[in-house]
C-alpha cells in the first residue's frame, strides 16, 4: 500500500471515529437522568426504547475507556466511562455473581441469558476502565468476573443446556473466541499466568477443533471432540465471526512473533472471504452452508455492518503483517463495498442491516445488538495500525 493511500486511509478512519461515530453516541446515548447509555436509537438518534441490553453498557463503557488509555486522556471520556461503570456496578449484576442481559431504563432486571457474553464484556469494561481510573475495585471486579466465567464455561450443568445433552452434544466457537480476546485484554491489568494458559487452550480448541482444512472453512459449532455434525447447525459458517477469530489469532501470533499462528489465522481469513463474499451483489452474507443448501437462518443473506468493520481490520493487519498485494486487494474490495453501503451520510454514524442487495433493510442505527463497538473499535484500530504504517 502505497504512501499517499496509507495517509488517506488514516485520515479517513481518525476522522470517522472523532468526528462521526462519537459524536453520535455521545449526542444520543448517554442517559443522564438514570445513569448508562441508551441504544435503541432511529437513524437520527432519536429514542425508539429505553430498556439497557447489559452487553452494550459494558461495550460502551469499555470504549470510551479504550478512547482515553489510546487515544488522548480527556476527562470526558474518563467520565463517560465512569458513567457506564457506574451504571454496571449498580444495576447489571445478580445476587450469583452473573450478570443480566437486559434491564429497564432504571436498571431493573428484564431478561438473563444461558449465555455469559453480558458477563465478557463486563470483563472487558470493568479491566479496561480499571486501566484508565486506576480503579483497584474495577481490576478486581474483572479478574473475579473472569474466574467467575471460567468456572461456568467449565463446570457442566451450571448453565441451563439449549438442547438435551443427552441426545446431542456440541459446542459452539463462539466461546473459545471471545475467550480468547478477554483473556488478551486481561493480560495487560493482571499478571496472573491463567490468562496465557485460556488463550493457548482457546487457540488450540479453534484451531484443531473448528478448524478443518479439508474443508477449508472455521466451523461455528461442532461435537464435543471436534466432530463434524449432518445438521444445518453443523453445516454452518459465520463468516464474520470466523474473520474476528483469525484477527485475534493474528494479533496473538504478532506478539509472540509465531509465524505458525499468523499462518493458520491467514488461512482462516482467506477461506471466509472465499465463503462469505457474495460474488453477484458483493459484501459479506450472514450465514452460509458449507454444503451450499439452504442455511437455517431467514437472515442469511443480509449484509450486516459489524462483519464488514471486522474484516477491514482483518485485512489491514494481514497485508501490514505479510506485505502481500492479495491482502491489499481484498482489503479494497471489502472497503470499497462497504462505503458505499453502510455509512449514513445526512445523520452519522454506518446503518447496520442491508438486504443483500445492499438496500436498506432498517434505518436504525442501535438495538439490543447494534451499539457503540465493532465500528468504533474497527475505526480505532485501523487508524492506529495505519499510523504505523504510514
Amino acid at each position: 500500500m502505497d504512501r499517499k493511500r496509507i495517509l488517506e486511509l488514516t485520515a479517513l478512519y481518525r476522522d470517522g471515529l472523532l468526528n462521526d461515530t462519537i459524536p453520535f453516541w455521545r449526542r444520543h446515548s448517554i442517559d443522564r437522568k438514570h445513569g448508562g447509555f441508551f441504544t435503541w436509537l432511529d437513524r437520527d438518534g432519536t429514542l425508539l426504547n429505553s430498556d439497557k441490553p447489559i452487553w452494550i453498557q459494558a461495550r460502551a463503557t469499555w470504549l470510551f475507556a479504550k478512547l482515553y488509555n489510546s487515544v488522548e486522556r480527556k476527562p470526558e471520556w474518563l467520565e463517560l466511562a465512569k458513567h457506564g461503570y457506574d451504571f454496571l456496578v449498580s444495576h447489571a449484576f445478580d445476587s450469583d455473581g452473573r450478570m443480566f442481559f437486559l434491564v429497564t431504563r432504571d436498571g431493573r432486571p428484564l431478561r438473563k441469558r444461558r449465555y455469559l457474553f453480558a458477563e465478557c464484556f463486563g470483563i472487558m469494561a470493568c479491566s479496561e476502565y480499571a486501566r484508565a481510573s486506576g480503579d483497584e475495585r474495577a481490576r478486581s471486579r474483572a479478574v473475579d468476573l473472569f474466574k467467575l466465567v471460567l468456572r461456568y464455561h467449565r463446570t457442566p450443568g451450571l448453565l441451563e443446556p439449549k438442547v438435551f445433552p443427552q441426545t446431542r452434544r456440541t459446542k459452539s466457537h463462539a466461546m473459545p473466541m471471545i475467550l480468547l480476546a478477554v483473556s488478551q485484554i486481561m493480560r495487560e491489568v493482571d499478571d496472573d499466568p491463567i490468562y496465557d494458559k485460556v488463550i493457548d487452550q482457546s487457540l488450540h480448541e479453534i484451531l484443531h477443533d473448528f478448524m478443518k482444512p479439508d474443508e477449508r472453512a472455521l466451523f461455528e459449532t461442532i461435537g464435543p471432540n471436534g466432530e463434524r455434525l449432518d445438521s444445518p447447525e453443523g453445516r454452518c459458517i459465520n463468516p464474520g465471526h470466523a474473520i474476528e477469530s483469525a484477527w485475534f489469532i493474528m494479533e496473538e501470533g504478532r506478539r509472540r512473533d509465531d509465524w505458525s499462528l499468523i499462518r493458520q489465522a491467514l488461512q482462516i481469513l482467506e477461506w471466509s472471504l472465499r465463503i462469505g463474499w457474495d460474488q453477484e451483489h458483493g459484501g459479506l452474507l450472514s450465514f452460509v452452508d458449507v454444503e451450499g443448501k439452504p442455511p437455517d437462518q431467514l437472515e442469511h443473506d443480509m449484509k450486516l455492518w459489524w462483519p464488514h468493520t471486522e474484516a477491514l481490520y482483518a485485512l489491514l493487519l494481514a497485508h501490514n503483517l505479510t506485505g502481500e498485494k492479495k491482502y491489499e486487494e481484498w482489503y479494497e474490495r471489502v472497503h470499497a463495498w462497504s462505503f458505499a453501503h453502510f455509512p449514513d451520510r445526512e445523520y452519522g454514524e454506518w446503518f447496520g442491516y442491508l438486504h443483500r442487495d445492499g438496500s436498506l433493510s432498517l434505518r436504525l442505527k442501535g438495538n439490543l445488538w447494534k451499539g457503540p463497538f465493532h465500528l468504533p473499535r474497527a475505526q480505532l484500530q485501523c487508524w492506529k495500525l495505519l499510523e504505523n504504517m504510514g
